[in-house]
């Protein structure tokens, strides 16, 4: 599993969907994460008691953020999808935010929204416009309430649309081949 992921691409070349490893399911107290020393997936930490994950939660393969991790996606399904579950998404959007670390670094570290994309699926939303606004302050509240719980602030610049957060993506994966030199 370890190669087949390292060499996933961030988009099928086919289909044009969006490649997403759920590391952390819908519902989940725990947060789990990809080693990619080992090829597994470990748990991480466990969130404050009555907190779990709103929606499955991964990452996009063959991508390096500015805070050296892959990066982050949350996947709006229907039901809880498991570790390690690859996923062909499709990008609705996402939270442009920032995250002041501990020692008052602060790094860009956006969280991409997506939703899965299988034959059957009635319409998904094409837009973040088209996703509650309720929901995504809820999305919001969750962000900021599990940093703080980590001793970091996030804040959400704002919200961007599906060409925005499909461009950071893009942009990507030169950032993931300049790191692993």
């Amino acid at each position: 599993m370890k190669k087949a992921i390292a060499r996933l691409p961030s988009f099928d070349d086919e289909t044009g969907n969006l490649n997403v490893i759920v590391e952390t399911p819908q519902g989940s107290r725990i947060k789990y994460a990809y080693e990619p020393a080992t090829g597994l997936f470990e748990m991480d930490k466990m969130l404050p008691s009555g907190m779990v994950f709103p929606f499955d939660f991964g990452f996009i393969p063959s991508t390096r953020g500015e805070d050296g991790d892959p990066l982050d996606v949350l996947v709006l399904s229907e039901a809880p999808l498991f570790a390690g579950c690859h996923v062909h998404a499709q990008m609705v959007g996402g939270l442009r935010a920032e995250q002041k670390e501990r020692d008052q670094r602060v790094l860009r570290n956006d969280r991409l929204i997506a939703v899965p994309v299988w034959p059957t699926m009635p319409r998904p939303p094409q837009s973040i416009h088209e996703i509650d606004d309720k929901l995504l302050l809820e999305l919001e509240s969750f962000f900021v309430a599990y940093n703080k719980g980590e001793g970091r602030e996030f804040t959400v610049l704002e919200r961007m649309d599906r060409k925005e957060a499909e461009k950071i993506v893009r942009q990507s994966p030169q950032r993931a081949e300049k790191t692993k030199k």
